[in-house]
């Protein structure tokens, strides 16, 4: 088995144990950089020109505002220029979008209609959960950190937190992981 097939293959067997977890036709993960860029939570293809591919669906929990967790939707969508993800919470719809040349995150404002910089995001791999702008937005998503992890072996050993901060311009300027992240906090 060649090594990507031996990737997909161990993924495809991690993640059937989640309910409402759809696999991919087609996955590319970010295999080289630094890991704050990966923590971006790019599962990134290359669709043919004009047409948007849907990447995988998840049923799974996400939350608004720093509230309870409640059930919520997860479509990860490849429009050849950004990956989206959309999370259907009730009858909201919150997208973050990502591009990786060079790497940004966005989240749609559904008033202005318009995107907007994210300032932070973070992972918690214990939890599987990653949450933007602080608790704004938070979703469970392990079928990402669990490729975060796969392909970043080195970077993800023994680490649970990770935090990203974007810069005016939506670009990463600052990383942390763990007890880190209190002595670079501002």
């Amino acid at each position: 088995m060649l090594p990507a097939q031996l990737r997909l293959y161990r993924l495809q067997k991690r993640l059937c144990r989640f309910p409402g977890f759809t696999m991919p036709r087609r996955l590319s993960f970010l295999r080289t950089g630094s890991f704050g860029a990966a923590v971006s939570l790019a599962l990134l293809t290359t669709p043919l020109p004009g047409r948007s591919e849907v990447l995988y669906t998840l049923s799974t929990f996400c939350s608004l505002k720093g509230a309870e967790p409640v059930a919520c939707s997860v479509e990860a969508v490849n429009d050849g220029t950004a990956t989206l993800y959309r999370h259907l919470i009730g009858k909201e719809r919150h997208t973050v979008r990502i591009t990786d040349k060079p790497i940004r995150m966005a989240l749609w404002d559904n008033e202005t209609k318009q995107w907007r910089n994210l300032e932070r995001a973070e992972a918690r791999f214990s939890t599987n959960t990653v949450c933007f702008n602080d608790r704004a937005l938070c979703v469970v998503n392990p079928n990402y950190l669990n490729s975060v992890q796969e392909d970043n072996p080195a970077a993800t050993a023994k680490r649970d937190l990770v935090k990203v901060h974007f810069g005016a311009d939506g670009r990463i300027d600052a990383s942390c992981y763990d007890a880190g992240c209190e002595v670079v906090r501002r």
